[in-house]
């Protein structure tokens, strides 16, 4: 027998600082820097868009704003992804 899930499993992710070559996001207790050249999608993002992020499952991300997804991996890793359109 399993036991009910109370809650969401939507932990809080949180875009700490935004610069003109990319921004700081606190997530999982960790800080991440995600620069615009690896993560274009963000780039002309108005902040109000950048800044309403949804963290779930552990490991995703999601900007519904925006309509970008993104797993950790992702972010730790992002030359083992290269973009495969540009633009």
């Amino acid at each position: 027998m399993k036991s009910a899930i109370i809650g969401s499993d939507t932990s809080k992710a949180e875009v700490l600082n935004v610069s003109p070559h990319g921004f700081w996001l606190f997530v999982a207790g960790k800080e991440y820097f995600l620069g615009f050249d690896d993560f274009p999608w963000f780039r002309s993002a108005p902040v109000n868009q950048l800044f309403n992020v949804e963290f779930s499952h552990g490991n995703h991300l999601h900007w519904p704003d925006l309509d970008v997804d993104l797993d950790l991996e992702r972010i730790e890793h992002p030359e083992k992804f290269p973009l495969v359109a540009r633009g």
